[in-house]
């Protein structure tokens, strides 16, 4: 049977014209190929059989190409090792005006930011294991298009989590999975917006992002003013063009109250009465220390309220995984926004998080990240109660930030020397709507993300600059 050159080995672009001879011509391309930079320091070529076959020359001709190169230098030949491209100097370029270029900024040395947990503490190992489970296991349609809503096995084991650990009422036909919290975020815009929803109404400290990506979509966002005892939702019922409200009730950001159960009630009051939706952005709901964690609002009314959560803080922002729980009547309408666009979790990734859940690793990574992060939290406390203890830290023992009350007029001063103590701070002004009264100053700190090795430097670099 004779060879195909389809099923030879590695391939090389390379076009020998432009010389005498043929030998001539691949050497120069070679050359030229190296000299430039496109053929690297240490790639392997193909064999003098695998190109002769490609070009369709005898192979007697790469051969002897080869051979002269490595006499000049260009490469090398090793038994075993095959034929490579020797470690010579970095190529010369042509020279050319480059335009001239911003200052690059140095990058900070610690990070307190809020947002992210730490990566550090992945579960690699637990991930893998179920990784290699989930691939044996997998059906033959998981390596298809398969449902806009996601995987039915992710679907299953999340209705049962949820129902058991955050208070949810769900089943696997209400469960559509999606790119992270705001991919979900702009599914849920589109379908408002199709509704001929004119405003959802936010709060007044949150991510300036989640307004942004509503906007886009076409709708306003008043927002809702808040005080100790969350979102001031008994003040809906008088915002006549708001169809639909993002809340975080379990633990509000940044502010870090979570939703009076009064308010929580008049929320689902509001939306039964107005035929309106609660967004409820649950991003660090499993995340509470000094008692067990408030169960989700969903579970108050779960065909007026879409649950949307993430694995972005209890896992990684990085594994694109996230969730919503939707009323009967919207899973048609958002499976089908989901279906427009090319944009969706990848299967394995789905089956690999449901058997991560189903065995019992995911519940043990996050009992293990909740006691890390409430001691880092109690760490900070202490902390600051010995080198400023005129400052209170405010909100709930939850999730991975705290907020950090300031003397009026500080903010920026603070924020301004952490930057030349090569520490990223951001300040709760960052987070307020632009239409909300300006509130006190402070800090919003994210203890969950540094390492345990940057944890110390971080804690002691935001002491010298607090007033």
């Amino acid at each position: 049977m004779t060879d195909s050159w389809a099923t030879f080995g590695a391939d090389l672009h390379i076009d020998p014209a432009g010389a005498a001879g043929l030998r001539a011509g691949l050497m120069d391309a070679l050359r030229e190929a190296v000299r430039t930079g496109r053929l690297t320091p240490g790639t392997r070529l193909p064999s003098s059989r695998t190109l002769a076959a490609d070009l369709g020359i005898a192979r007697n001709t790469v051969a002897d190409a080869y051979a002269e190169l490595v006499a000049e230098g260009w490469l090398t030949a090793r038994q075993g090792s095959g034929t490579r491209v020797a470690q010579r100097a970095e190529p010369r370029r042509a020279a050319t005006t480059a335009p001239r270029s911003r200052p690059v900024r140095r990058r900070p040395a610690y990070s307190l930011t809020a947002g992210s947990p730490d990566l550090s503490t992945f579960p690699r190992a637990d991930w893998l294991k179920a990784a290699r489970r989930a691939l044996t296991a997998a059906p033959n349609d998981a390596f298809g298009y398969g449902d806009p809503r996601g995987r039915i096995e992710l679907r299953t084991v999340l209705a049962g989590y949820l129902a058991r650990a955050r208070g949810v009422h769900a089943d696997p036909e209400t469960i559509v999975i999606c790119s992270g919290f705001v991919h979900g975020l702009m599914l849920m815009g589109k379908v408002l917006r199709q509704r001929r929803v004119r405003e959802v109404a936010v709060e007044s400290y949150g991510l300036d992002v989640h307004g942004n990506l509503l906007r886009e979509a076409g709708l306003r966002t008043p927002c809702l003013p808040l005080d100790l005892l969350g979102s001031r939702t008994g003040e809906l019922a008088g915002m006549r063009g708001v169809g639909a409200v993002l809340l975080t009730p379990a633990h509000q950001f940044p502010t870090g109250v979570p939703l009076h159960p009064d308010r929580r009630a008049a929320a689902v009051d509001w939306a039964r009465g107005a035929g309106g939706l609660i967004l409820e952005d649950d991003y660090d709901g499993e995340f509470r220390y000094d008692r067990q964690p408030v169960g989700a609002l969903q579970g108050l009314d779960p065909e007026r309220v879409v649950y949307m959560g993430t694995s972005s803080k209890s896992l990684a922002p990085g594994l694109r995984l996230a969730w919503m729980v939707l009323p009967h009547g919207l899973v048609g309408e958002v499976a089908e926004a989901k279906g427009e666009v090319d944009w969706a979790s990848s299967a394995l990734d789905q089956l690999t998080l449901a058997e991560f859940i189903e065995s019992g690793a995911y519940d043990r990574h996050v009992r293990s990240m909740r006691l890390r992060y409430r001691r880092r939290r109690d760490q900070l406390v202490a902390a600051l109660a010995e080198r400023a203890p005129a400052l209170h830290v405010s909100g709930i023992a939850a999730g991975l930030h705290a907020v950090l009350e300031l003397p009026e007029g500080t903010e920026r001063s603070v924020i301004q020397a952490a930057a030349w103590q090569g520490l990223a701070l951001e300040g709760l002004s960052r987070f307020r709507h632009a239409d909300a009264e300006p509130g006190g100053d402070a800090l919003v700190i994210g203890y969950g993300a540094p390492t345990d090795s940057a944890w110390t430097g971080a804690l002691e670099a935001l002491c010298r600059v607090l007033p």
